[in-house]
């Protein structure tokens, strides 16, 4: 019977043979590597949803813009249709009294939803990690006695 070189209790495979420092180091070094490449296809993630979100707020300026002047151009005709009934300066009068009205319902609408957001901190959250807190301290203080 040939004797065998190697004995049953010692590992065949190379990689069984390494050493737990080396497996540490080759551990660190692949982490290091695998939270490198997930930090480059974040980035490159990032940079499309970036250029979209770009594209999309030109899209809302430029439909902005056009309805700023579909607006001027009702205002016109609402001036002109109502100077067919009074004089002119009357029709602009009134037109723009009524802005003024629906400006003002705007403005105190948008002042009140400001007013129900304020202070602008994520008070559910602040209270959850207080009490996270509260019960990390209750188990440490259990833990030690």
């Amino acid at each position: 019977m040939a004797a065998s070189n190697s004995s049953p209790t010692a590992p065949s495979d190379p990689a069984e043979q390494r050493s737990v420092a080396e497996l540490l180091r080759q551990l660190t070094e692949q982490t290091t590597r695998l939270g490198q490449k997930e930090i480059e296809l974040a980035k490159a993630e990032m940079a499309i949803k970036g250029k979209r979100i770009g594209v999309g707020a030109g899209a809302f300026s430029a439909a902005g813009l056009l309805a700023l002047l579909a607006l001027g151009a009702l205002t016109a005709a609402a001036i002109l249709g109502l100077a067919a009934a009074v004089e002119a300066w009357l029709a602009a009068l009134i037109v723009a009294v009524v802005y003024l009205l629906v400006a003002g319902v705007l403005a105190l609408l948008g002042r009140s939803r400001v007013q129900a957001a304020t202070p602008p901190v994520p008070e559910q959250a602040a209270a959850s990690v207080k009490e996270d807190l509260k019960e990390t301290k209750q188990k440490a203080k259990e833990g030690r006695a």
